[in-house]
């Protein structure tokens, strides 16, 4: 039994989300500033727009998730065995960000 961790405080989960939407800040504006240049800001257009757009949203994606599985990798190593339960938690919640931040990329 001496291998089962115990559970986070919640001041452990309070400085994990703190950092979660650190990373996703600066995540968002890093990706957001790195694919400026592709896709169209007026969708109300005459001509076709969706390739130029999927192509924004391809590299936001695969960029996105090339992050958090850097960011898993590398916390994975550094944090201490007791905060490790944590990180798949923040890693799905991750996921599921991909799909929202897509909303305001092209707001």
């Amino acid at each position: 039994m001496a291998d089962v961790a115990k559970k986070s405080s919640k001041t452990a989960l309070l400085a994990g989300l703190a950092w979660f939407v650190a990373f996703e800040t600066a995540a968002f504006y890093g990706l957001r500033y790195l694919t400026s240049g592709l896709g169209e800001s007026n969708q109300n257009q005459a001509e076709n727009t969706i390739v130029s757009n999927w192509l924004k949203t391809m590299v936001f994606f695969v960029a996105h998730l090339a992050l958090i599985i850097t960011a898993v990798l590398v916390l994975s190593n550094r944090l201490p065995r007791h905060y490790r339960g944590q990180i798949m938690g923040w890693f799905y919640l991750a996921l599921v960000m991909s799909f929202v931040l897509i909303i305001p990329l092209f707001g």
